[in-house]
């Protein structure tokens, strides 16, 4: 029987492990959903951190910027008189980050500094000092381009507006902050660990940075909204980093915070993670858990049990199944179950081979009776024959005890055989043979015979029309060939392919007429040929005498050979 190809599908295993599946599917669904969530939040919560880290990072500089505000307000009365240029100079000096301290009057032209300061014949018209001039409340003004170059390096303006005794705008105080300055400073503990900080103006580029290869070409809309941003992008080294920006000063200047992007099990990012990991590690140990349990505790107890079975389907019925002793209490029923099945089949065995005995001994016995039976009637019509003076009925008499001698043979050999079913054609033929030629040969010349006869098994009921065709054959060569002079007969018996072939012939002197005659000994041959699905024939031989040819088929169930064509036996009589 063929098993069909989704068959391994429906196995228990399979049936086992999907169902668990389903059952745990909710859950990994579940923890899925909240790692997603998980995930976003921490997304969210690093923007906000980094985006806090930046903004303090800018006010550290926005606390200088304000510092430098305070500073000026306060060297305001004093920028102005005889020794405005010292004191504004040695300020610039001891206070670090200050290129340059400078006053200028209402009309943009210095009135004091304490270094060099560059011509600008415009300054008045600046968009800085015209914002000082026309608001009173502007405390301070910034700018990273104030017109003019006032320090070699890259430099902030701050500005506070100057007033005359009455209140009315009497020009500008400067400081010249440079922007190193300004960069906040990587020691601080609130930055990230392993951060970098860079100071970047109005068109993205770089004014000052801790590690230039921290810092990549800035992405188009680095400002992001407000002028703050946070992005990932990969640095000079090719090393993933996010990136915060936060104003320093207005639209103008800009700190660039950088930190490294943490891998995917960082410390930061374990939390989130283990609310999808945990649930799929759990669904895999599961899975394999089920699969070993099912292999343990079912599979293999299945598979002994159905090597139990198999013995038993081949006859060995003593086989019992110890080992299941061992298995759950399910496989045990079941095992014991097998086991009484075996019992049960012995015990009935037993009682079939009990009723078959029987059975073989009433039919031997049938067959004896039957056979007595017979024997008993080929007596009568012997007695009879004796009784009779004419010589045709004599003959009539004596052809038909031959036939009822060869049935009585016939189940004389099956009550004595081996098997009631099967009978070894070579000796039967030798038998027949012989005692047909036996009867004949105390009243005339001896006759000898010989017998080639193949090993074949064959049915009862094949047995008696083979067994008659012999008996009309050698009938008529006793009769045409061997009449008062005796001679030889010849038997044989060949499997010939899908074929078998019995031949009888003698050495007689038979007429003409014997081959063409019509009489009841050739209707029985042809009746009988009929019987095996075969053919006859009768034809001249060699010798002079005739032959007599039965061809039938042996591809029939009833039909056996059993050993190879043997060389024969010869008997004489």
């Amino acid at each position: 029987m063929m098993t069909p190809p989704w068959s391994s599908l429906s196995t228990i295993r399979v049936r086992l492990t999907a169902a668990l599946a389903a059952a745990l599917l909710p859950v990994l669904i579940l923890g899925a959903v909240q790692s997603t969530l998980a995930f976003r939040r921490e997304a969210d919560a690093k923007r906000e951190s980094l985006a806090a880290a930046a903004g303090r990072a800018a006010s550290t500089a926005r606390a200088r910027m304000d510092a430098a505000e305070i500073l000026l307000q306060t060297l305001a009365p004093e920028s102005v008189g005889f020794r405005c240029a010292e004191r504004l100079g040695d300020i610039t000096r001891r206070i670090p980050g200050y290129d340059n301290l400078i006053r200028f009057d209402r009309n943009g032209r210095v009135a004091c500094a304490g270094a060099t300061v560059p011509a600008d014949l415009a300054r008045a018209q600046r968009p800085w000092f015209q914002a000082l001039q026309a608001r009173a409340s502007e405390k301070l003004v910034v700018t990273r381009d104030p017109g003019a170059v006032y320090a070699p390096q890259p430099a902030l303006l701050a500005a506070v507006r100057a007033t005359d005794p009455a209140g009315g705008f009497d020009g500008a105080l400067v400081a010249v902050i440079d922007l190193k300055s300004l960069a906040p400073r990587l020691d601080d503990p609130s930055l990230p660990q392993a951060s970098e900080l860079a100071l970047v103006d109005s068109f993205g580029r770089y004014i000052s940075y801790t590690d230039g290869r921290a810092f990549p070409d800035l992405p188009r809309g680095w400002r992001g909204k407000g002028g703050a941003g946070v992005w990932s992008a990969e640095d000079r080294a090719g090393q993933n980093r996010i990136y915060s920006l936060s104003p320093l000063v207005g639209e103008d200047l800009f700190v660039v915070l950088a930190t490294r992007s943490q891998g995917v099990f960082s410390l930061a990012q374990l939390n989130p993670l283990t609310g999808l990991a945990f649930p799929i590690l759990t669904f895999v140990l599961a899975l394999i858990a089920v699969l070993a349990a099912t292999d343990r505790v079912v599979i293999r107890w299945i598979a002994y049990l159905q090597r139990i079975a198999s013995l038993y389907a081949k006859g060995k019925m003593s086989v019992r199944p110890v080992q299941a002793s061992e298995a759950p209490p399910e496989i045990r029923d079941l095992a014991e179950t097998l086991e009484d099945m075996a019992d049960a089949i012995v015990g009935r065995d037993a009682s079939l081979r009990d009723s078959l005995a029987q059975k073989d001994a009433l039919m031997r016995e049938i067959h004896h009776r039957v056979k007595n039976n017979l024997q008993i009637i080929s007596s009568l019509l012997n007695i009879q024959q004796r009784a009779l003076a004419d010589p045709a009925a004599r003959a009539a008499m004596s052809d038909t005890r031959q036939r009822i001698t060869a049935l009585a043979l016939i189940y004389r050999t099956l009550y004595q055989g081996p098997d009631l079913r099967q009978v070894d054609l070579r000796p039967f033929l030798e038998e027949l043979t012989a005692q047909l030629i036996a009867a004949n040969t105390l009243r005339g010349a001896p006759i000898q015979t010989e017998v080639h006869v193949d090993a074949l098994i064959v049915d009862p009921d094949r047995l008696a029309p083979l067994a008659l065709f012999a008996v009309e054959a050698i009938t008529n060569a006793q009769k045409h060939a061997f009449s008062g002079r005796g001679g030889r007969l010849t038997l044989e018996f060949k499997v010939e392919g899908e074929v078998a072939v019995l031949t009888i012939s003698d050495d007689g002197t038979a007429p003409e007429a014997a081959l063409s005659s019509s009489g009841v000994g050739r209707t029985l041959m042809n009746v009988f040929a009929r019987q095996l699905r075969g053919e006859t024939e009768l034809q001249r031989n060699e010798q002079g005498g005739i032959t007599a040819r039965l061809v039938f088929p042996v591809g029939l169930p009833e039909l056996l050979v059993v050993a190879p064509a043997s060389d024969g036996n010869q008997a004489a009589a």
